[in-house]
């Protein structure tokens, strides 16, 4: 295609079209309004493969330094501003292309010596996810530290830990936010195993079926800090499970994020009265002045489903496509754009805010005495004095039941009371029903004591140093 019939796309494709594109049909089909983003790696792939081109001899050395300045100049135009989109190209890849043969000749023309822009594109999209997913690995080690810091200021607060939404045991609230530490350090582990199937390069698979030119897929893979190459043509042209991928690990990283949320909905609501997030996360009503809304965590948790319907539509777009490249293709882009944006903005906005919460400690450790959450201890004060645990359950059920009725916690039954369920019970008794003592009983590799809570949070802050 000459400069001139790229520039001029829109009258013909080549000497088989009778009639140019509609502009409709050009509306349509362009994807350069959103595909422009990946014009760094678009140059960086390009530069890669003039390099490679030169050193085997395909194209001369005069070339590929006049490739090298044009790219120059492009870069340039780009970062200022200064270049010129046209719609008419299309795509990100023939307007670097058109500018780069007004600007150097043919010396541009012979850039696209043995490639096609199906392995171009593919090479680029792989190019820029790579470091997408190189800055959300940074964004979730920031919140990692921020869940840490908040969990090693709270240690000792108590928390009621629930099951079913009702008051279950007590714990630590460091020990809570732990929780999610691991859960964010999961996805972190999902992003790095996603990366080292993304870094292949399917630049030289060409349209579908390699070339004839003896090119040196592996050099252009070395040179762009590729871990190899796509071995099979038709495979790295059409392949995008590395997008799926990536965007199946970001909806669980959004999952982890919005059941976040949940709980700070929840916590900051009157009901609840745990905490308190950072006037600048929330917003106010239109109507009844006394409200503070926590729009954030909110808005997170509606996003959730954002990125998992941007991960059903991508294998829905794959599902059907015989090999090998298909137009249908181009319609990955913009989900996997916004899955990459919305994740960024998330996981940024959210190291920021939970860094900021206020802990009512008084209210959470209230709560879980309202709950009765020592009651498990109880039971296993009794099967320590020799009976089956069935047998202590039932003891203790009805020891519950006899606070409630007094509506008084457990550890406020005198002690002839507690006595009257079981003769075994002893003054010792008030050890394991206070809130602290709780907690402190499950000193286990993994448990909820302050102890354990210390130790797991060293050994987190050590893995993200």
């Amino acid at each position: 295609m000459t400069h001139n019939q790229l520039d001029k796309k829109s009258e013909a494709w080549s000497a088989l079209f009778s009639e140019p594109m509609s502009e409709l049909v050009q509306r349509y089909t362009a994807s350069v309004f959103f595909d422009k983003r990946l014009w760094q790696a678009d140059i960086q792939g390009s530069l890669a493969h003039a390099a490679m081109l030169a050193k085997q001899g395909v194209i001369s050395a005069e070339d590929h330094a006049a490739i090298e300045r044009g790219m120059a100049q492009i870069r340039g135009e780009i970062e200022s501003g200064a270049f010129e989109w046209k719609l008419e190209l299309e795509d990100v890849h023939l307007n670097i292309e058109a500018r780069l043969t007004q600007l150097v000749g043919d010396a541009g023309k012979r850039l696209h010596t043995g490639r096609s822009r199906n392995d171009q594109v593919a090479t680029d999209v792989r190019l820029w996810l790579r470091g997408e997913i190189d800055l959300i690995d940074g964004l979730l080690g920031d919140l990692q530290k921020s869940l840490l810091a908040i969990a090693d200021k709270n240690v000792d607060v108590i928390l009621p830990g629930f099951t079913h939404l009702q008051v279950a045991q007590p714990v630590s609230f460091g020990h809570h936010m732990l929780a999610y530490v691991e859960m964010f350090s999961r996805d972190a582990e999902r992003m790095a195993d996603v990366r080292r199937r993304v870094n292949r390069l399917p630049l030289g698979a060409a349209a579908l079926a390699g070339t004839s030119y003896p090119l040196d897929r592996e050099l252009v893979a070395r040179t762009l800090g590729m871990d190899g190459v796509c071995e099979n043509s038709l495979d790295a042209v059409s392949d995008r499970d590395f997008a799926i991928e990536f965007t199946s690990a970001a909806s669980l990283a959004m999952v982890h994020v919005s059941r976040l949320s949940e709980e700070l909905v929840l916590w900051t609501s009157q009901a609840f009265g745990f905490i308190d997030i950072a006037d600048r996360f929330c917003t106010g009503s239109s109507i009844m002045p006394q409200k503070k809304n926590p729009d954030v965590p909110e808005l997170a948790r509606g996003k959730t489903g954002r990125v998992v319907g941007h991960l059903m539509g991508l294998i829905t777009l794959m599902k059907g496509q015989p090999l090998a490249y298909n137009k249908d293709n181009q319609e990955d882009k913009e989900p996997l754009f916004d899955t990459v944006d919305t994740l960024k903005d998330t996981l940024r906005i959210f190291a920021e805010m939970v860094g900021g919460i206020a802990v009512r400690k008084e209210a959470m450790e209230n709560a879980a005495l309202r709950g009765y959450a020592t009651a498990t201890d109880l039971a296993d004060y009794l099967v320590k004095k020799g009976l089956p645990f069935r047998d202590a359950h039932e003891t203790v059920a009805h020891a519950v039941k006899a606070a409630i009725s007094h509506k008084v916690d457990l550890s406020e039954l005198p002690l002839s009371v507690l006595q009257t369920f079981h003769p075994k019970i002893e003054k010792d008794v008030y050890d394991v029903l206070s809130l602290r003592g709780s907690v402190q009983a499950r000193n286990i590799l993994g448990g909820t004591a302050p102890a354990q809570v210390r130790q797991q949070i060293e050994r987190h802050r050590a893995r993200l140093s």
